[in-house]
């Protein structure tokens, strides 16, 4: 750089005390003295204009270079100007000290910029005085430091070392010493920059350090301390939980919250480096390669001792072994994760050996011991001796022999030597004690530090982006073409006209006539001819003939466009009479075609709703009746409802075909781009598919758009796990706590406050809020996030995470969120989950436990092997799950499952009776009766599976249900009853071919002939495949002599 001077006019802001008549301002820069203003008289109001200014050069080879520029702040002194005594100079005082930030010179966007700053109190009798005072302060450059774009480019990074906790014995607090940690940032090319904390101020046992702390300016000692503190800039701290460091689980919170009252080294220091682009990518290089950095640890002992001695004890020093030499090894990897600006935590510190540094860190020096040179620690101690020479005389010429001591370097009068261990050589057993290999190790030191960047290194993609990412990866769905009605259509619509007016005509003719009955013999020609007669008036004089022709009229208009395509005029007369009778003669014979069709009634659709629809479906699974429970999803898809798309695609991604489930998400996508379970499912999806490129937009994506999703952030840490991005899973499954815990803190607040109201004398039992918070919460206090919102309303479809969601038991407050929020209630129940997200998700559920494998755990474990069909490994998870919690309903129904389907129907009944006799449900109460009360049916207990197939209607209603009822009810020859019940069931689902089977026997049984038939032409058109039922009705049809059409 050129010589960038920098220009300063101040003057006093705020009111000073009274009787302060002249000051003057110091002004230095980095432990040098740029000036002194001139003295100035306060004015009346108490301000001063001193309009002075200085500069000094700022170029990258000389002691002011950009890093110093970046790091050290400007440092101002106001002095005040006592007045003359007899035959007595001029006494100076110092009043107070600020200093300016010059970081906004760096910016590029200002050669200049105005500061506001507040002046700190030397003494603490003048800060009653000087508290409301400050100085307000232009800084101005030639030159632009840095362009606005190599700003940008670049990247501003600060670390700030807060303390060191846990320290060995050996450190006392009253020795002299000076505790410093280093660090080394690369930059472009070869060069290195080292960044040096000193002064760490060593406490004895006591209180914890306070929260929020300001930061601290890398300064060394000055008049006003608090003029070190930093603006705006603050040490919050933190859960321990949520940090980036080591110590962070739960077995380690005791030991740091003792370690933070005892014996501890506190900087508070955050020290700043401005990076380049070239610098930024060195840096993403050198992570890259290698995540864990060094941060070394040493004391140092201070003496006094006069200037011929310093440079003989700096060189004697240089072959010393450094005392309490340590590192701590920093991973960094956090940083390479997209939108990550900041990493803080804790760091173990070890005793320094160069094989493991190397091993972990590839760095093959260590700075203190090979890189002295270059902090120029005795350099700094002596650096002021010259300096003090100066203001000593100055003071003699000009009266100012107060100036000394308004300086920082300028307190002593004695040089100041650090020399390495000086006070702890000085016996054997103190150097054994010092040179210990294990002192950090078993002192269980560790430092506490941040680094924070401006900018993030790997930059996250933003919302519009993965929005637009997402639309690349749907397929475009081209547009409906535009419907055309064919020939064959306008026709089929003409006979359907002529039936429809036909059926009116009919209609009349009985009115007018009534029925014939087949026994009346035929109508001779004559009655036929009037009754003809009589119809056409009373058509003609009513009106209706004419509403008939308008009828057939539009659906004749359609034949002649789209069959005959004629559009237009005819020319001639001839044309027309010739088109006519063609038409008239197509048109009649349709007409005919039309009467004459057999008259077969189409069973009525059913009139069930979608929920039905997918219990149907699920009864079809759970009956391995695939082919109808595909025909019950397709029956619920509805193009423009998204719920449906996801239903269907889990059943596909579960039986059938994992690209055509995907089309399903997708499809679902398109409808709702919101949709958070939409994008999940996709990118589980995609990961059957190994997809990973496409499944991390996805999930990021998900993320991104609702950042409070629990489930989201799981999935996601999950996936970045399964590709050994564990880094990056970390910070998700973090992410994910911290929002269980947020949410679970909330639902104990909601609670209590719901337990003060019911204390109140209201009745609480009748408010309504209350009793929706006590449905909300439950026994434990809250509900899995997965599946309810804090209404108690479902948040999604059942279909989320693969067809159903089921609740897990709860039975366990301190479950993690593993076990609550995210993956045995996530996963345990979905029935097409890859393989890859069950194991992972389980493993951490594992590793979570406290106090022993939950039963919510083998509960977990016993669904995925029962979906897998891994009965006896399903049988020994439930066994544990029984030994664990032997009251949990949701675990005798799954093994009441597992019996059943294993057809040990005797264990299987003990187990779903004493899932009935729980006062708490199971999740699954619907198969829970169906098997039941098919167990009943088989064993010929007749009125008790009435009972249960009544109780399975009241709980869900659907056919099998009502099914149940009907042939129960027709065991015990309950006729009427068993017609009702059937009649239900058919009406729900009218394709059941079991249900008209019974119908049938039931018609038979009361000789109803033409619905015997009619039932019995169905149960063989649905085919019918239970040969035992189908034996009994053809022994009934054989006994009553009807029934079967073809007998």
């Amino acid at each position: 750089y050129s010589q960038v001077p920098h220009t300063r006019v101040f003057w006093a802001l705020k009111t000073l005390k009274s009787n302060v008549l002249v000051t003057l301002v110091s002004v230095e820069y980095n432990g040098a003295v740029l000036g002194d203003s001139s003295k100035t008289d306060v004015l009346p109001d108490g301000t001063a204009e001193y309009d002075f200014s200085t500069s000094f050069e700022c170029s990258p080879d000389g002691p002011n270079s950009l890093d110093v520029l970046v790091q050290k702040p400007l440092l101002l002194t106001v002095l005040e100007v006592m007045p003359k005594e007899k035959k007595k100079p001029e006494k100076i005082t110092p009043l107070g000290q600020a200093v300016v930030d010059l970081l906004p010179l760096l910016q590029g966007t200002a050669l200049s910029f105005t500061a506001s700053i507040v002046i700190i109190a030397v003494y603490w009798l003048d800060f009653i005085f000087v508290s409301q005072a400050g100085l307000e302060v232009t800084v101005s450059t030639k030159e632009l430091l840095l362009s606005a774009t190599q700003f940008s480019s670049g990247n501003l990074l600060s670390i700030t070392l807060e303390a060191a906790y846990s320290v060995p014995e050996a450190f006392t607090p009253d020795a002299q010493e000076n505790c410093m940690a280093c660090l080394q940032i690369p930059a472009a090319g070869e060069k290195e920059l080292l960044l040096l904390f000193k002064n760490g101020i060593l406490k004895a046992d006591g209180e914890k350090e306070p929260l929020p702390r300001p930061k601290n300016w890398p300064l060394d000692p000055i008049l006003a301390p608090g003029a070190l503190n930093i603006p705006d800039s603050f040490i919050v701290g933190g859960p321990y939980e949520d940090e980036d460091g080591e110590l962070t689980k739960s077995e380690d919170m005791e030991f740091r919250i003792q370690a933070e009252s005892m014996k501890r080294i506190v900087w508070d220091t955050e020290m700043r480096c401005f990076l380049d682009a070239a610098a930024v990518a060195v840096l993403r290089t050198r992570i890259a390669e290698c995540r864990y950095w060094p941060v070394e640890l040493c004391r140092l002992s201070t003496a006094s001792g006069g200037k011929g001695k310093a440079s003989k004890l700096d060189k004697r020093d240089e072959d010393k072994q450094i005392a309490f030499h340590g590192v701590a090894y920093v991973n960094m990897m956090h940083l390479l994760c997209p939108g990550v600006k900041q990493i803080r935590g804790a760091f173990r510190v070890f005793n320094y050996q160069d094989s493991e540094v190397f091993e972990k860190t590839k760095f093959q020096y260590s700075i203190f011991r090979d890189r002295r040179s270059q902090l120029s620690l005795a350099k700094e101690a002596l650096v002021n001796s010259p300096a003090t020479k100066t203001a000593s005389s100055k003071a003699q010429k000009e009266g100012k022999d107060s100036n000394a001591t308004v300086r920082s370097r300028e307190m002593c009068g004695c040089v100041l030597s650090i020399s390495l261990c000086q006070h702890w050589l000085q016996t054997a057993r103190q150097r054994e004690q010092c040179l210990s290999p294990q002192q950090y190790s078993e002192a269980g030191t560790f430092l506490v530090m941040e680094i924070k960047l401006d900018r993030p290194l790997v930059p996250k993609r933003l919302r519009e982006e993965l929005l637009q990412r997402v639309k690349e990866l749907i397929p475009p769905r081209p547009a409906l073409p535009t419907q055309t009605e064919g020939a064959k259509k306008v026709v089929e619509d003409y006979q359907k006209c002529v039936t429809s007016v036909a059926v009116a005509i009919l209609r009349e003719y009985h009115e007018l006539f009534g029925k014939q009955l087949p026994d009346q013999g035929v109508m001779d020609y004559e009655t036929m001819e009037e009754q003809k007669r009589q119809l056409n008036y009373e058509l003609n004089t009513s009106g209706k003939y004419f509403a008939f022709k308008e009828q057939l009229k539009y659906s004749v208009v359609k034949i002649v466009r789209e069959k005959y395509l004629k559009t237009t005029a005819f020319e001639t007369k001839e044309q027309l009479q010739a088109f006519l009778s063609e038409l008239y003669v197509y048109l009649v014979d349709h007409m005919h075609i039309a009467l004459n069709k057999e008259d077969v009634s189409p069973a009525p659709p059913p009139n069930t709703t979608m929920k039905q629809l997918l219990l149907f479906a699920r009864e079809a699974e759970a009956n391995k009746d695939l082919k109808l429970a595909s025909l019950f999803h397709r029956q619920v898809r509805e193009p423009q409802i998204f719920p449906s798309w996801l239903d269907y695609g889990a059943f596909c991604l579960l039986y059938e075909d994992a690209t055509k489930a995907l089309e399903c998400f997708q499809q679902a996508l398109c409808l709702d781009p919101q949709h958070t379970q939409s994008l999940l499912l996709c990118g589980i999806v995609a990961v059957k598919l190994q997809r990973f490129e496409e499944a991390e937009i996805f999930f990021e994506d998900a993320c991104c758009l609702e950042p409070s999703s629990i489930i989201a952030w799981t999935l996601s840490g999950l996936f970045y796990e399964m590709q050994n991005s564990y880094i990056q899973a970390e910070r998700n499954f973090r992410e994910a706590k911290k929002l269980l815990r947020a949410q679970l803190e909330e639902e104990r607040r909601i609670l209590e406050a719901a337990e003060g109201e019911e204390k109140k004398p209201s009745s609480p039992s009748t408010d309504p809020g209350n009793r929706q918070t006590q449905e909300v919460h439950g026994p434990c206090g809250y509900l899995p996030l997965d599946q309810h919102s804090k209404e108690g309303k479902k948040k999604f479809p059942l279909s989320f995470l693969f067809v159903e969601v089921r609740e897990v038991s709860a039975s366990s407050p301190a479950l993690s969120c593993w076990g609550v929020h995210g993956v045995p209630a996530l996963l345990t129940t979905t029935r097409a989950v890859p393989p890859q997200f069950v194991h992972k998700a389980l493993a951490h559920e594992l590793l979570s436990l406290q106090g022993g494998l939950s039963c919510a755990y083998y509960l977990a474990l016993a669904w995925t092997y029962m979906l897998r069909e891994e009965l006896p490994r399903c049988a020994e998870c439930l066994c544990e799950a029984v030994r664990i919690d032997p009251l949990n309903p949701n675990v005798w129904a799954q093994k009441g499952h597992l019996c059943y389907l294993q057809k040990d129907f005797d264990n299987a009944k003990e187990c779903y009776e004493r899932v009935i006799s729980f006062v708490e449900d199971a999740v699954d109460m619907h198969f829970v009766y169906l098997r039941l009360g098919s167990i009943y049916l088989g064993e010929k207990e007749y009125g008790r599976a009435k009972h249960i197939y009544l109780l399975a209607c009241d709980n869900s209603a659907s056919c099998l249900t009502w099914l149940g009822v009907g042939i129960a009810c027709y065991r015990l020859e309950e006729m009427l009853e068993a017609e009702d019940a059937l009649s239900e069931a058919n009406a729900l689902d009218n394709t059941n071919a079991e249900v008209w089977g019974y119908l049938a026997l039931i018609c038979l049984q009361g000789g109803r002939q033409l619905e015997a038939e009619q039932c019995y032409k169905y149960t063989v058109k649905l085919g019918l495949h239970n040969d035992a039922l189908l034996r009994e009705i053809r022994a009934a049809q054989q006994r009553c002599g009807f029934g079967d059409p073809s007998l």
